[in-house]
């Protein structure tokens, strides 16, 4: 059965959902050879910002620091990462809007966030549209971090379905394995960008491991590509069902249009992810949009959504 549903944009303020700090990756090494002691100086920390603005929905901003390579990593250190009383404005061409800081439990865990104040009627009508250039100011002790971000009008979809892989293919312990596919036409402007999210069941959004691509290659042409379930990296990676969807899924693909630099901390960030203890790996510098010193993206995204309920 498959339902058809592009251009229906997201959730309300009170859904926001839980957001995760992307770029805390805990680096293991280990040797067979003889333990090695290193003895480096820590580096200072940096302001990181994780901001988005989709169609439909307010901007929400995660401000933290980053954690020094060395240190133990629990719940009083990601506590203890978030940023507070910070001053952090968001302005389009017509308004400027202050944002509020929130707290939400996570498992046990606080985090924090900047979002619209939701008893002020005029921020609560602040929202992503197609089309729009979208500033965000970031005050915090005595230093200021700007960017801007434009969400740019996105083509859907033409169609999705679902097909199960090979025999030879099929994971031995999951047989209601199954793949899914797109098909997209691209416009024949140069210059498009996507990232991605799906959505099984009552899970939240999540990117898989590559989830930007751009037109370089197939600019105003109609192709077929391979859609990976998204992934959850605070989960035990497990290559027999990476990527796979099932029988019985409801299935939910956001597709999202975004801008150059939007696209260029994505693919640099997951490439980097991706790269992290190979040796033959060339070192891949994180691209930022973020000025003044900070790490980290100020996002728009430009939103679609297609469902897809898989037949058992």
């Amino acid at each position: 059965m498959y339902q058809r549903k592009s251009n229906h944009f997201g959730e309300q303020f009170y859904k926001l959902p839980v957001l995760s700090i992307g770029w805390f990756f805990i680096l293991a090494f280990s040797s067979c050879e003889k333990e090695v002691n290193l003895k480096l100086k820590p580096g200072d920390a940096k302001v990181v910002v994780e901001g988005s603005i989709e169609v439909g929905l307010p901007p929400i901003v995660l401000l933290t620091k980053t954690i020094d390579f060395f240190s133990k990593i629990d719940q009083n250190t990601l506590k203890d990462a978030f940023l507070h009383d910070a001053v952090i404005t968001v302005s389009n061409a017509m308004q400027t809007i202050t944002l509020k800081e929130y707290q939400i439990e996570y498992s046990g865990i606080p985090y924090y966030f900047y979002s619209i104040d939701s008893t002020s009627a005029q921020a609560f009508n602040f929202k992503g549209q197609f089309g729009q250039t979208y500033k965000l100011k970031i005050e915090y002790e005595g230093r200021i971090y700007e960017s801007t971000t434009t969400i740019p009008f996105c083509k859907p979809l033409d169609s999705l379905w679902a097909l199960p892989p090979l025999p030879s293919e099929m994971p031995e312990d999951y047989p209601n394995s199954m793949l899914l596919y797109a098909q997209y036409t691209d416009p024949d402007t140069l210059g498009n960008r996507v990232r991605y999210f799906t959505k099984k069941n009552s899970e939240a959004f999540l990117p898989p491991s590559f989830s930007t691509y751009d037109d370089a290659i197939v600019n105003g042409t109609t192709v077929q590509i391979g859609i990976t379930a998204g992934l959850n990296r605070a989960d035990t990676f497990d290559r027999n069902t990476y990527g796979y969807f099932y029988k019985g899924d409801t299935v939910v693909v956001k597709w999202s249009s975004i801008d150059k630099d939007v696209f260029d901390f994505w693919r640099t960030l997951e490439f980097s992810a991706l790269s992290t203890g190979n040796p033959f790996s060339s070192p891949i510098e994180v691209s930022t949009n973020i000025s003044g010193g900070a790490l980290g993206v100020w996002a728009g995204y430009g939103n679609t959504y297609d469902t897809l309920i898989i037949p058992n």
